[in-house]
């Protein structure tokens, strides 16, 4: 495995194939964290930990477990209670920790457990038939393209309400049409290669 293939990996998954910008998967806690950037990137961190650790388990479970049983069928229902467990792990951590962080994250913090992009990554790891470091790499990335994009959205929001908005387009069109933008600047990476 060279070095190259990881990063080609780990740029693919960030940027160009960006799970909330080009793959739409996500988007409940994208659009209801980003208010404020502080929050935001504390949620991309928890799913940065939350993805990067189900990528693992996930691919070991499907390796060791669900493929020399001949029950790949159970693969969504496994990778399922793999995430639950590890977002009540990051709850509980933040809800001792960090009792403001966790209050302000609120409902999207076990949201995760429910995020369509953390499942995603997981069953596209077992269609990419990647290894062991590949899926570890492409459950990383796809957590920091996640990240990236939410702490974008954020620092938008927050310089959106300062100038004067037309009334039509105050609250949710205009973060819809900031979203839309930035898909629309992400699909930019589509011709980067390595």
């Amino acid at each position: 495995m060279s070095n190259t293939s990881l990063l080609f990996i780990i740029i693919t998954t960030a940027l160009v194939s960006n799970v909330v910008l080009s793959q739409f998967l996500g988007i409940c806690s994208f659009l209801g964290v980003s208010q404020s950037i502080k929050n935001s990137a504390a949620l991309g961190v928890a799913v940065m930990f939350v993805m990067t650790i189900a990528s693992a388990v996930a691919w070991m479970l499907y390796t060791w477990l669900l493929v020399p049983l001949g029950l790949e069928y159970m693969q969504t229902i496994v990778f399922i209670l793999v995430i639950a467990a590890l977002v009540q792990i990051v709850e509980m951590f933040l809800k001792k920790s960090s009792p403001a962080l966790y209050n302000a994250l609120g409902i999207y913090l076990p949201l995760i457990t429910t995020n369509c992009a953390v499942l995603g990554v997981a069953l596209t790891n077992v269609q990419n038939e990647y290894n062991f470091s590949q899926s570890v790499v492409a459950g990383f990335g796809t957590a920091a393209g996640y990240t990236i994009a939410i702490v974008i959205l954020a620092g938008i929001r927050e310089r959106i309400y300062l100038p004067d908005v037309p009334k039509p387009f105050r609250g949710a069109p205009i973060v819809l049409l900031s979203a839309a933008l930035m898909s629309i600047a992400f699909f930019g990476f589509s011709g980067l290669s390595l």
